[in-house]
């Protein structure tokens, strides 16, 4: 222990007195674990932290599967042969997509974020009751009365935390609802919600809407492989129940954090991975400098040798230090990377699961402080291990007879930093060809034509609950009346009313063309389906390629009709024109869907409506006048609606007086998430832009590093040979010639390095084909010019000490010792 204290005082000695060397070497690792510290933080929230539930490990999402893959998605038949699974599960529970946001009516109204569950999701999720209790099976039923638990955080800032508030009534959309219990204070519920309604499912109900989800707590025991071999027995009875579905899909289950994470893995893998690159080439840079630094001390290790130091001190010695410098540069990097991910994630968020709003769940915990720790001590032996080794092999006699650290340096020594130079150089490349790729995907995204104009078009939530809003008609009401209000606001330019908006998706019905045959073994087509209010096309700005868009006399008594867009007129009208044909949307889904034949009366240009890399998909429209009864009773509170407007100037600035004209013209109803369809499709694009952004950062770090790193290996190189140099220039060898000397020598390594990390580029950029669009992995330009970017760099960072060596005195270079 006392010489351990003996080499950390001797250490930071020599840091004091190199001030220089221990900022470079601390700054070069702060950089690399920093970026490795930020992306941890980010797989640590979303891939390793447990889900807050208790036995979340036993908790699973069920799912549909089939050809395209598998979507936790549920109906009301499917979830009642899911709850018949007893020998795997312990309970099913359901639960809507995304809290929709319910209104508080009454004196203080306030919107907030709730859901709709079974009574069984509270058990499945392991909820902790503070106060009261939550539903029963009663209440759960249909007519089973207007209930209501709340969480903490809403007890405490609506009614104080008061003890007698169970049985209390609370006003929902001038509804009374009576308060049943309250949730404990740490419960986080996903979707994030602030009060539970119930479901209240038709238990006859043969609606096969997937309109919610379904989560499942397996029983003591039971494995996800036994849980889907029970599911696929599920489904043959579902089969026998409706023999007319369809007969290609299938029931499963996945464990629930993995249901949730979904593609978000290979994403931060690709991401770790290449910070990871990003550390090994700081680690070379600093082994270089520490190479260089231990080179210059070999008299002073010969010398401890003579006087009975043993190697092992000596390596002792030098991989202490290495670790002191590892540690340092860990914890700038600690501060570094948290400070760095969340100002990332404030300027793009990213689009992942579990990170809140902007990264909000992001923070330091164990993990991220253990990984950081140990990333900076692995880290100090790694680089520190290969000059500790190398240097304590010195000849005792050769070293003792140096007079000076400038009578030059081994051809070992000086092969170890070049293999060090050239692993930088290829690795930097690796790391800004995958950035490169994803610059051009980013580019490629949005050069793509969404098919609609955003451009100062404000895009709101509106969660409709209430009799009221039971019935179309009330909708169709609140339309009206709501754009009257709208389009006569001084600046507003036009305004709509819709369920779904460009880029989010829509709703998916199947569909039957009349007068055309129907495929028993494939059954109906499906289509997207999404309803829309007069103006919806032209607000914004898409055009009607034939027929007409939908007007005011498209009401609930006109006959039904319907547009098409290009897509779906393409498809199943290839040779014909689709207006005046006639279609029966949702045959076979419920009764809540379906209805008469509605006759086509336009096609619509096609919209990315899926997202910027996905072609547009067949698509169905509905006047909002004319939506049946049944579908609006079943989305009544649980999908919120969706306002428009659009505004001859920034629409920010007419927020307030739109949401104050839709409050009133609803009866005291909030909107929520009010943005900008620009954001809206900056947000559709938000996971590629976080990807570029990283890597870029990354590729730029990377590309810095390997100029330092060719710049300090040929500086160096030119000091230890001044000698030579001034021998070489007496002999008649003029300044130019020493220029090429020096630069040729570094270059022939940066091309080696360039070289190899083409080859790798090749090999490693297949881990991206997932992420790119618009551009194939071995991309001719990217591989082209990020090659002579790199060049161009190293040789910027040979030619100055190329210049300096060429500038050398010949008789003070002959002199130097």
């Amino acid at each position: 222990m006392g010489d351990f204290w003996k080499d950390v005082k001797h250490a930071l000695h020599l840091f004091f007195k190199s001030p220089g060397f221990t900022i470079a070497a601390v700054s070069a690792l702060a950089l690399g674990i920093g970026a490795n510290t930020a992306i941890f933080t980010v797989v640590n929230s979303v891939l390793l932290k447990p889900l807050a539930y208790p036995d979340a490990d036993r908790i699973v999402a069920c799912e549909l599967t089939g050809p395209q893959g598998s979507f936790p998605i549920a109906s009301i038949p499917k979830f009642q042969i899911w709850q018949q699974q007893t020998s795997v599960f312990k309970d099913v529970g359901a639960y809507d997509f995304a809290g929709p946001g319910f209104n508080i009516t009454g004196d203080r109204p306030e919107l907030v974020h709730g859901i709709h569950v079974s009574e069984a999701w509270f058990r499945v999720f392991g909820a902790p009751v503070m106060l009261g209790r939550t539903f029963t099976p009663q209440e759960d039923a249909p007519n089973g009365g207007h209930v209501v638990v709340l969480s903490y955080g809403l007890w405490q800032r609506k009614f104080g935390g008061r003890a007698d508030i169970i049985g209390k009534s609370l006003p929902l959309g001038n509804e009374p609802y009576t308060i049943i219990g309250v949730l404990g204070r740490d419960f986080v519920s996903d979707p994030d919600a602030e009060i539970w309604l119930p479901f209240q499912f038709e238990p006859n109900s043969t609606n096969q809407g997937h309109f919610f989800q379904a989560a499942a707590m397996l029983k003591p025991g039971v494995t996800v492989a036994q849980a889907n071999a029970q599911m696929k027995l599920a489904w043959q009875q579902y089969l026998r129940t409706f023999p007319k579905a369809n007969q290609q899909g299938g029931f499963g289950v996945e464990a629930l954090r993995d249901s949730i994470i979904k593609d978000a893995r290979k994403s931060l893998l690709v991401l770790l991975g290449a910070v990871g690159l990003v550390l090994l080439i700081a680690c070379a840079n600093v082994a270089n400098l520490l190479l260089v630094r231990a080179t210059g001390r070999r008299r002073e290790f010969a010398i401890r040798s003579a006087l009975g130091a043993k190697r092992l001190r000596i390596v002792r010695q030098l991989l202490t230090e290495s670790v002191m410098l590892g540690v340092a540069g860990g914890v700038l990097g600690l501060i570094l990377g948290f400070v760095g991910v969340r100002a990332l994630l404030a300027i793009s968020p990213a689009g992942l699961p579990r990170i809140g709003e902007d990264g909000s769940a992001i923070g330091m915990d164990w993990r991220v402080l253990c990984f950081t720790l140990a990333v900076a001590i692995l880290t100090g032996i790694l680089f520190g291990l290969f000059p500790a080794f190398s240097v304590s092999r010195t000849d005792l006699n050769s070293s003792l007879k140096d007079s000076s650290n400038r009578s030059g340096t081994s051809m070992r020594h000086g092969k170890a930093r070049a293999l060090l130079v050239i692993s930088e150089v290829s690795l930097a490349l690796v790391l800004l060809i995958g950035s490169a790729l994803l610059i051009r995907t980013f580019v490629a995204l949005h050069a793509v034509n969404p098919g609609f104009d955003g451009h100062n078009v404000l895009t709101m939530e509106m969660s409709l609950t209430g009799p009221r809003f039971e019935k179309t008609a009330g909708v169709a009401q609140l339309s009206h009346d709501g754009r009257q209000r709208l389009n006569a606001i001084p600046g507003v330019e036009d305004s709509a009313f819709t369920c779904c908006l460009p880029i989010q998706g829509q709703f998916g019905l199947p569909f039957t063309i009349v007068g055309k045959p129907v495929d028993p073994s494939k059954g109906p087509p499906g289509a997207g389906w999404m309803s829309a209010s007069p103006d919806y096309y032209k607000l914004f700005r898409i055009p009607v390629l034939r027929g007409r868009e939908f007007t005011d006399q498209d009401t609930a008594g006109a006959p039904g009709v319907a547009l098409i867009n290009e897509a779906l007129a393409k498809q199943f009208f290839p040779k014909e024109n689709p207006v005046g044909q006639q279609i029966v949307i949702g045959h076979t889904v419920g009764p809540e869907f379906e209805e008469p034949a509605r006759q086509i009366v336009g096609v619509v240009a096609n919209t990315h409506d899926g997202g910027l890399s996905r072609d547009p998909g067949p698509l169905m429209i509905v006047p909002d006048a004319q939506v049946t009864d049944g579908m609006t009773k079943l989305n009544a509170g649980i999908v919120p609606l969706r306002w428009v407007v659009r505004t001859q100037r920034d629409p920010r600035q007419l927020t307030q007086v739109i949401t104050e004209q839709l409050r009133q013209a609803s009866g005291g109803f909030s909107v929520s998430r009010v943005k900008l369809m620009e954001e809206v499709v900056s947000r559709s694009t938000s996971r590629e832009s976080f990807n570029m952004m990283l890597l870029t950062i990354f590729g730029g770090v990377a590309l810095v590093l390997a100029g330092i790193g060719i710049y300090g290996l040929m500086a160096y190189s030119v000091e230890q040979r001044t000698q030579e140099m001034g021998i070489r220039m007496a002999l008649g060898a003029d300044r130019g010639v020493i220029r090429k000397l020096v630069v040729w020598h570094g270059m022939r390594l940066a091309l080696v390095g360039v070289v190899l990390g083409i080859g790798a580029a090749f090999g490693l950029t297949r881990f991206l084909a997932s992420f790119l669009f618009g551009v194939k992995t071995w991309d001719p330009i990217v591989f082209v010019a990020v090659p002579l970017i790199l060049t161009g760099v190293a040789l910027l960072a040979v030619w100055l000490p190329a210049t300096r060596a060429s500038k050398l005195n010949p008789m003070v270079a002959l002199r130097v010792e």
